[in-house]
């Protein structure tokens, strides 16, 4: 009975060490992108800084998550003043493993980060002192995107005027701590398609736009749906929303017309639509309409070209349903 008992406590011994060295490993190795381009620079142009500035507020929807949105009015527009000044949370109360507030990305937040610096984070997830950001911000489809977009809207960021804030720091909870530093990956820049090729430009804007991180089904902290079928839930103040079908099938997007797609975006378009008030029993969504709003007709009917060659999904979802 004592060799059974020393054996186990060998055993025990042995996989505390194991895990030790998981854990040391993890910690000490990983994220690993490799360094910050040292010679990278962005050559700050009007056109430039205008086309960054199109990116971000109506495309790759950076503004939408780095100012505080107001989820009593529909469609929870950026309070007005803190666009761009981060301090919008991400927390328990709406299935993240941890509390993560989103950055001050005017110069008073990044101001002191080199373009590559702030390249390999919009890119791969990785801050200049080599810890992840939490995938909320979908750095594994910016990394998918050609460079000149994200130089573009790394050269419309230096243009911003500074706003002080003093957010408090993220914190992932126990053990996805662990989990986030095993997420980053090296970019995987492309070219960009020429808009002349409607389908694979279209494909390209959604991906820019991480069109399929709502619009996918989401479990246990993993994507086990089609991509862009919807079916992901989520928890609103007022009650639950289940994203949308968005492949050509009955129950997404088989009977949508072209015009009926643009239409659906630009009736939220600024000087035609102010947002209103949201009731307790209210459909609300975190779809940031009055962002999308402003693309490019080109551009939404290109997203509408490349979604309806999808093979068709069957999946209908009831959209929302208000607490009770």
């Amino acid at each position: 009975m004592k060799k059974v008992f020393k054996v186990l406590a060998y055993l025990v011994t042995l996989l505390v060490i194991l895990i030790l060295a998981v854990v040391a490993y993890i910690s000490l190795a990983l994220p690993n992108v490799g360094d910050p381009p040292v010679d990278f620079k962005v050559k700050i142009t009007s056109e430039k800084v205008e086309h960054g500035k199109y990116m971000a507020y109506h495309v790759m929807m950076c503004v939408d998550c780095h100012s505080v949105r107001d989820f009593s009015l529909f469609s929870g527009p950026p309070i007005p003043g803190t666009e761009t000044s981060g301090g919008e949370r991400f927390d328990q109360t709406m299935g993240f493993p941890g509390v993560f507030i989103s950055a001050n990305i005017t110069p008073y937040g990044i101001g002191d980060w080199t373009d590559g610096e702030l390249f390999r984070l919009i890119t791969t997830g990785v801050k200049r002192d080599g810890t992840p950001i939490f995938p909320v911000m979908p750095y594994h489809s910016y990394g998918k995107i050609a460079s000149e977009d994200i130089e573009a809207v790394i050269a419309y960021l230096r243009s911003l005027e500074p706003i002080e804030t003093n957010h408090p720091k993220s914190k992932a909870d126990f053990p996805f701590n662990l989990i986030l530093r095993t997420m980053p990956t090296k970019a995987t820049l492309v070219q960009k398609p020429d808009p002349s090729d409607q389908i694979a430009y279209g494909k390209y804007l959604v991906n820019a736009s991480a069109c399929a991180d709502c619009h996918t089904r989401f479990e246990n902290g993993a994507f086990v749906g089609e991509p862009l079928a919807g079916g992901r839930a989520m928890e609103m103040p007022n009650g639950l929303l289940t994203t949308p079908n968005l492949t050509p099938h009955e129950s997404g997007l088989k009977n949508w017309t072209e015009e009926m797609f643009v239409q659906r975006f630009k009736m939220y378009e600024e000087g035609h639509y102010i947002p209103e008030k949201v009731q307790d029993d209210d459909f609300q969504t975190i779809m940031p309409w009055v962002m999308y709003a402003g693309m490019k007709v080109e551009d939404l009917k290109a997203i509408y070209a490349y979604l309806q060659s999808l093979d068709p999904v069957e999946n209908y979802v009831e959209k929302f349903v208000a607490k009770k």
